[in-house]
């Protein structure tokens, strides 16, 4: 949160203040060449505006899709500064959010393995840049400044969810205030890396940036291995009149020797976690591509116009062995005690997959200022048209498919052995084309009511239409429709350092709520006209204290699920839905962040949450059963020791309660308590880490089929220039 004096200030005064005194404390020789005309000789910062051990944003904009203070927005709003956690190696999006508050991570070969208050959101609900990046992919975060993590409903801006929340991905870009830096790092499992990142003001107008990232690791468990590449240019212009235009094109390409191990309880007890299942031509490749154009015009001092233009196109193909079955000694299947043959051996099934995922997206947005007699509106005005494509086409080794694709030789489990080459793949058993289309009008306002009462109030009307096509059997079917999706708070502001708020907002996710799109074209599928939607209830207090340097937020909530779908009979109808259900989160939220005293920082937050299945038609024994996979506890605090001189340092402590790993409840996981540790070296232009992750070396379980990793360190140099 910014200080004070800039909070008062202009937001044209306080961007170059921020210019001027980033210059001046990181890069004095870039100060001194910057054009005149974007320094400010009379205006004094104090340094707690710019202090680089204080994690807190000055304003978020996903909630909003406006530059606000976080008090004027009626939601829970989490921040993640990437500085402050890259330090220890982390990439992988999920194991970065490990510990928010209200967000459970897991692993997943696939994707991020994300839910947020309880609901799934790594296959619809993550964002670049405000862009949806959709699909079943591992996003690489290399070129990622800070994370957003919007909680409940975000269909008022965004369109169609899951409902829990959406998380957003702000890139680095070019900044006339930018530094440039390179970085290199070593660590544990033979982690290598380095980081270039170059801003370049060429003239008062245009300034440029290229940021490059390369990192290559193996992993705790055998055999396991990733290389993660990404290049990131941008240019931005001004014309010192009001026209702005920033241009971006991000490439990311991750290529892995993926670890889909058994579940730990197909597997001996005593085989140990650092043993992996890998065969030796197992792979994926995650490939993400974006392109954007942000068109900005200022008319006058309260109005402009902004035309966003963006591409994403994610991409996943792999090639593996997954799931193995553990056959005893006695001639029984570990876990369903079936008769087997393969004794103390183990067997997998294969799969194989080649999808794309694309996503056009045309935003025009118009914000502004205006007074309708006593009251003061700070309003946004949006169309949207956004077009998506998704085309998966896979394989796997079931027996109602190919299997011819298996992998038929028993593995030792604790010594794993691969004595053939897997097969030569077949044809394609699964071969869709997905097809999406919305045109969207939003309205959102600001409204003050006075000296202490806000209103946020918003709609959102969306037109959807969806279509697929089954290229093996040559059907097609299409699905349309409309919806509105509302948002309205009351914030009460008795003092500037204390906001009070109440929120009510509403989420739709069409067709029945499938995350990934598409629509089910086989002729006995139950065509599912209405969507599924959630709805959320949020009330809390957010607080300033300590003259602006330490920042507070408290939240209760109910986020409500309904119209849930399910497939009765998945292996013999796998395209046959009906309406399940209910499902509800209830939760309370806290996070403290900021400057506890004069050398101690802290950023943290708390969660409770109780996400419960209220109504099963299919199985009401599982009616007020906890959600698969939901912590009922989670939280993380880091506390900062950054005295005057060269030296600073951290530690930090993660929880995640039990969590159950079947719906029916009976089978549960154990919690984790995990801490981390860093020491920092910093005389300018140079800064040197040492981070190790897992300082006492715990053994714990991210999900059923993956332990967490041992103790980990990474030493980081990077040098500004």
């Amino acid at each position: 949160m910014s200080h004070p004096a800039l909070r008062r200030a202009s937001p044209r005064v306080a961007r170059c203040a921020l210019s001027v005194s980033l210059s001046l404390a990181l890069c004095p020789a870039l100060a001194e060449d910057a054009p005149s005309a974007r320094t400010l000789d009379t205006l004094v910062v104090t340094a707690d505006a710019l202090d680089r051990d204080d994690s807190r944003p000055g304003t978020v904009s996903t909630a909003t899709k406006t530059a606000l203070d976080p008090k004027d927005v009626p939601q829970t709003i989490n921040t993640l500064e990437m500085s402050k956690s890259k330090v220890y190696g982390l990439n992988d999006l999920s194991v970065l959010l490990d510990g928010t508050p209200g967000v459970d991570t897991t692993y997943d070969m696939r994707g991020d393995g994300i839910l947020l208050r309880g609901f799934e959101a790594d296959s619809n609900d993550i964002y670049r840049d405000g862009v949806r990046a959709a699909g079943q992919v591992r996003r690489s975060t290399a070129n990622v400044d800070r994370i957003e993590i919007v909680k409940g409903p975000a269909s008022v801006l965004y369109g169609r969810g899951l409902g829990g929340g959406m998380v957003n991905l702000i890139s680095k870009q070019a900044r006339f205030d930018g530094i440039s830096s390179a970085n290199v790092r070593l660590g544990s499992w033979n982690n290598q890396g380095g980081t270039l990142d170059l801003n370049e003001v060429l003239s008062p107008q245009w300034v440029v940036r290229l940021t490059a990232d390369y990192e290559e690791a193996d992993s705790f468990r055998r055999g396991i291995a990733n290389e993660n590449r990404m290049v990131s240019p941008s240019v931005l212009f001004d014309n010192g009149n009001g026209l702005t235009w920033l241009g971006q094109y991000t490439w990311d390409h991750i290529h892995r020797v993926p670890d889909r191990a058994p579940a730990y309880d197909a597997l001996p007890a005593d085989v140990p976690h650092r043993i992996a299942y890998a065969h030796p031509d197992d792979f994926v490749e995650d490939t993400l591509r974006s392109v954007r154009s942000v068109l900005d015009y200022r008319i006058g001092d309260d109005w402009s116009v902004k035309w966003t233009a963006a591409m994403s196109e994610t991409s996943q193909d792999f090639d593996h062995l997954y799931a193995g079955t553990y056959c005893g000694l006695d001639g029984r299947l570990l876990g369903t005690g079936r008769p087997c043959t393969t004794r103390g051996l183990m067997t997998f099934t294969r799969a194989w997959q080649e999808t794309e995922n694309r996503v056009l997206s045309n935003t025009v947005d118009l914000s502004g200022r205006l007074r309708t007699g006593p009251l003061e509106h700070d309003l946004l005005v949006g169309i949207e048209d956004s077009r998506e494509q998704r085309n998966p086409d896979l394989s796997t080794s079931l027996a109602s498919s190919d299997p011819s694709l298996a992998y038929p030789y028993g593995v030792d489990p604790y010594n794993p052995q691969w004595v053939a080459p897997k097969t030569p793949r077949g044809a394609a058993r699964t071969s869709n084309r997905h097809r999406a289309e919305s045109q969207a009008l939003y309205l959102q306002d600001l409204i003050h009511l006075g000296e202490h009462w806000k209103v946020l109030a918003g709609a959102r009307f969306d037109r959807f239409d969806f279509r697929t096509t089954n290229r093996i059997t040559h059907q097609t079917r299409s699905y349309d429709g409309t919806t509105l999706s509302p948002r309205v708070g009351l914030i009460w502001q008795p003092v500037e350092a204390h906001s009070v708020y109440a929120s009510y907002s509403k989420n739709f996710a069409p067709y029945g709520g499938r995350g990934l799109m598409s629509v089910a074209v086989a002729e006995n599928a139950v065509f599912d006209e209405e969507p599924q939607y959630s709805r959320q209830l949020e009330a809390g207090l957010k607080s300033d204290w300590l003259e602006g340097r330490l920042s507070s937020s408290l939240a209760v909530y109910e986020l409500e699920l309904y119209n849930v779908r399910y497939r009765p009979d998945p292996e013999n109808a796998p395209f046959t839905w009906a309406v399940r259900g209910s499902e509800r989160s209830r939760g309370v939220e806290a996070s403290l962040m900021g400057r506890l005293a004069r050398n101690w920082y802290i950023r943290s937050g708390f969660g409770l949450q109780d996400a419960k299945v209220v109504e099963d038609k299919l199985t009401p024994a599982n009616e007020d059963k906890y959600r698969i996979g939901v912590a009922r506890k989670t939280g993380n605090a880091f506390l900062r020791y950054a005295p005057e001189g060269a030296f600073y340092g951290e530690v930090g402590v993660t929880y995640r309660g039990p969590v159950f790993n079947n719906a029916a409840n009976t089978s549960e996981r154990a919690g984790y308590t995990r801490w981390d540790a860093s020491l920092g070296w910093r005389v300018m232009p140079w800064t040197v880490t040492l981070a190790v992750t897992n300082l006492t070396d715990t053994d714990y379980w991210r999900s059923t089929s993956m332990p967490g990793a041992p103790r980990t360190a990474l030493v980081s140099v990077n040098y500004v220039f």
